[in-house]
């Protein structure tokens, strides 16, 4: 699948419409929000769904990294549902993840669902992670220039002739990228919903994912609300 090429504090990243991030000059492979065994958790919850995200999310991640061939993939926080989501892998699925890891450097960044990552996962795991002019972490900090985040599962909704479509995306400014969400199972907060724009005061663009390449688009800077008019005596 075609991937778009994203130029970010003077390096050239590329955008996969599989909703990773590709940065060619470093050999790196980013995705984030993983939400391994969101299904067993939802399982135990008395929720009847199948249990098969973890498979299949892992399945993708393999797919990308035999196209790309990365030297080091960060995964940008949550990459497990909850505290005790790695003793659940079944394991083929745990098998697949050690096989993974075995094929380039892992750098597990900590997220709200995994604060603390699973003993003896293989690679590093770390708060932030940080490459030449960019820093990778869990949630935005908006005073961080050259930053890459996840956490909040970014989509966007475009207008066709016949519906709406909601589909996830990369949304993006001169100082940030905030990734899709990876997982099988995981749903996603509108771009123009203020926890996100609070992050992009100026606006910025929208990747949006499609099946087979990325749809780019303007998001306008985020209309403030209309002061209060001043009330007059009678």
């Amino acid at each position: 699948m075609p991937a778009t090429s994203h130029q970010f504090q003077g390096e050239q990243l590329l955008l996969d419409p599989a909703g990773l991030l590709i940065w060619p000059a470093q050999s790196l492979l980013a995705v984030a929000d993983l939400h391994l065994e969101k299904g067993t958790a939802a399982a135990q919850q008395g929720q009847l769904v199948p249990p098969w995200d973890t498979a299949h999310t892992l399945a993708r991640l393999a797919a990308a990294i035999a196209l790309y061939r990365p030297t080091t993939i960060v995964a940008v926080g949550d990459s497990f549902h909850d505290a005790q989501a790695a003793t659940r892998l079944s394991a083929a699925d745990h098998a697949v993840l050690t096989a993974l890891a075995d094929r380039a450097r892992f750098i597990w960044i900590h997220g709200n669902h995994d604060p603390h990552p699973p003993e003896g996962l293989l690679g590093h795991s770390a708060q932030a992670f940080t490459a030449g002019p960019i820093t990778f972490r869990h949630q935005t900090d908006s005073r961080t220039q050259g930053e890459i985040s996840g956490h909040f599962h970014p989509k966007a909704r475009v207008q066709t002739r016949a519906t709406t479509i909601a589909r996830p995306c990369f949304m993006a400014d001169p100082s940030r990228i905030m990734l899709p969400s990876f997982g099988a199972y995981t749903g996603g907060l509108d771009i123009l919903a203020p926890a996100i724009t609070r992050h992009f005061p100026r606006g910025g663009q929208a990747f949006l994912l499609g099946r087979t390449r990325v749809f780019t688009f303007s998001v306008p800077a985020p209309k403030l609300a209309s002061a209060p008019r001043p009330h007059k005596s009678a």
